[in-house]
């Protein structure tokens, strides 16, 4: 097995420099948005683990409780910060104890990992407060949005929290979280087209689409993702069957020679013939649907390109064969190594395993350096770019890492698991059927179970509390005939939505404002396919 490139990555030569502020690889100052709170040690903590590092993993651990600080000046992408630190901080949390970390008690729906992930999501909560509840692409994790934040954000921007934020209501008690992440789920899927595609960017005051452009690749890709692992994660059958009506507009529209096109959102005519290396995704997404040979067959499509080139280019045109000026890099992704991860599971095909030889072949031969490993900023003459992005930790060598081995407890098939007596009942942990966010953190369902159930619990008590409280005022107002001070409004019932804003919050989880007033200047920002570039200066 080539664990020669997965073993040994210098771990802590590469992550070290980001949490003492070292500067950046060109020899910048490090971005503050990304570097106050030492996004590399987060998002490739779990990999940690799942190499086997223990050791490191409990000094990580520490680190990031001495150190994380997200009381800062810095404008942040929304979606950045969701899937690598809310969803590192929680898969961290969840896998302490198998870490050998020391747990407190009430753990898993209590502990120090698990309040920084509350703590970072409550920085992007003032992002969801616009007319339509989708989000802003970015806020400041101090002031909230900028005055003058552009509107316009990307699909995956808008419907990729369901996973981190659903896990965070569970293990919290505290349903904000699953609360905005439906409603911009909602939101989307609302805002279809007649023939059931969507577009790349959207108006959210308006609702109104900016980017017509629609198919499976960046700025759309981990919205579609996000409805089935939602669904998978919280046996839900609505988001399942959303998924299921794209699918369908998928295959009719985008969908040639088991390749996948971007075509226009309103007509289903072809706009751009080319593949992006983010939609290597979608063969593991089919999978988890089991649709397993329409899977192998557009896989193959890609793996064709990985041959050509030794990875896969950032932009190739279909009809020509060749990448697309200026998108002619590899940045280490993952999307193909994981489609190949889950496939083998679902199939045992031996090209799978070709796959990641090859992958394992390539990265070390063209961009194997001194600290860690380049991206290549050119693929026809293997030229390297002078950074290392933080998904290559938490998502390509865990996934080359997961698809040879197969014993690693990730693959448990519930034959195992762990039995945890938390003071209020004992908890099953660790059977399997791990979910991954899309910067590939493993979320164990059984822990949103356990704790769901005693926070419901905890929710009907409260909610009759306040019932017999409001109804002992009522009488006494009644008693007294005095008015109340302002018009009634019928209490949300169970099958309608109460908005985050409007939602009564009982007297021990109330939180600060949602709302900020801004006083920073407006900085300007392009989102561009998916991507928000900070203007920091």
């Amino acid at each position: 097995m080539p664990f020669r490139l997965l073993i040994p990555l210098g771990l802590v030569c590469v992550l070290l420099p980001l949490h003492h502020g070292a500067p950046g690889p060109d020899g910048t100052a490090p971005d503050p948005a990304h570097y106050s709170f030492s996004l590399t040690l987060i998002d490739a903590l779990d990999t940690l683990l799942i190499l086997g590092n223990t050791s490191e993993f409990q000094r990580v651990v520490e680190v990031l409780q001495d150190n994380v600080d997200f009381d800062i000046d810095v404008n942040a992408s929304v979606f950045e910060t969701n899937i690598r630190v809310v969803g590192g901080l929680l898969s961290a949390h969840l896998l302490s104890k198998k870490a050998g970390v020391e747990v407190e008690a009430g753990w898993p729906c209590s502990g120090p990992l698990l309040r920084m992930a509350e703590e970072a999501a409550r920085k992007l909560l003032p992002a969801f407060q616009t007319p339509t509840g989708m989000p802003y692409g970015t806020v400041n994790l101090l002031r909230g949005v900028n005055p003058g934040e552009t509107p316009v954000t990307c699909t995956a921007g808008i419907g990729t929290f369901i996973v981190e934020f659903a896990t965070l209501s569970s293990l919290t008690g505290d349903p904000v979280f699953e609360d905005v992440a439906r409603v911009a789920l909602m939101r989307l899927w609302e805002s279809r087209s007649d023939i059931g595609l969507v577009g790349n960017h959207i108006d959210v005051l308006t609702g109104k689409w900016v980017a017509q452009d629609a198919g499976i690749g960046a700025g759309v890709d981990s919205y579609f993702e996000y409805l089935v692992k939602g669904a998978i994660l919280l046996q839900d059958k609505k988001l399942m069957s959303m998924f299921l009506e794209y699918n369908k507009a998928i295959r009719n529209y985008t969908y040639f020679d088991d390749w996948y096109l971007w075509v226009q959102m309103y007509k289903g005519t072809v706009s751009m013939p080319v593949f992006q290396s983010l939609e290597a995704y979608w063969p593991g997404l089919q999978s988890l649907i089991g649709d397993i040979d329409n899977a192998m067959r557009t896989f193959l499509n890609y793996y064709t390109v990985w041959k050509q080139f030794g990875g896969l280019p950032e932009f190739y045109n279909i009809p020509q064969g060749y990448t697309v000026e200026k998108r002619e890099g590899y940045p280490l992704r993952p999307e193909l190594i994981e489609s190949a991860m889950y496939l083998y599971r679902a199939t045992g095909d031996p090209t799978l395993l070709e796959l990641g030889r090859d992958a394992v072949e390539s990265i070390e031969k063209i961009s194997k350096v001194e600290c860690g490993f380049a991206t290549i900023k050119d693929l026809r003459d293997h030229k390297l770019d002078n950074r290392m992005e933080s998904f290559f930790l938490a998502e390509t060598v865990k996934y080359l890492y997961l698809l040879f081995h197969p014993n690693n407890f990730i693959h448990n098939n519930g034959s195992t698991f762990d039995s945890v007596m938390t003071p209020h009942g004992e908890c099953i942990l660790g059977a399997g059927g791990y979910i991954f966010n899309t910067e590939a953190h493993p979320i164990d369902p059984a822990a949103l179970h356990c704790c769901r159930r005693l926070k419901e619990e905890q929710w009907e008590v409260e909610d009759l509390v306040r019932e017999l409280s409001s109804l002992r005022q009522s009488r006494s107002r009644a008693q007294r005939k005095t008015m109340s001070s302002g018009p009634w409004e019928p209490r949300a019932g169970p099958g309608t939505h109460s908005s985050p804003e409007s939602r009564e919050q009982p007297r021990g989880r109330q939180r600060t404002p949602l709302l900020s007033c801004p006083s920073q200047p407006f900085t300007s920002k392009l989102a561009l396919l998916g991507q928000v570039f900070l203007d920091s200066s």
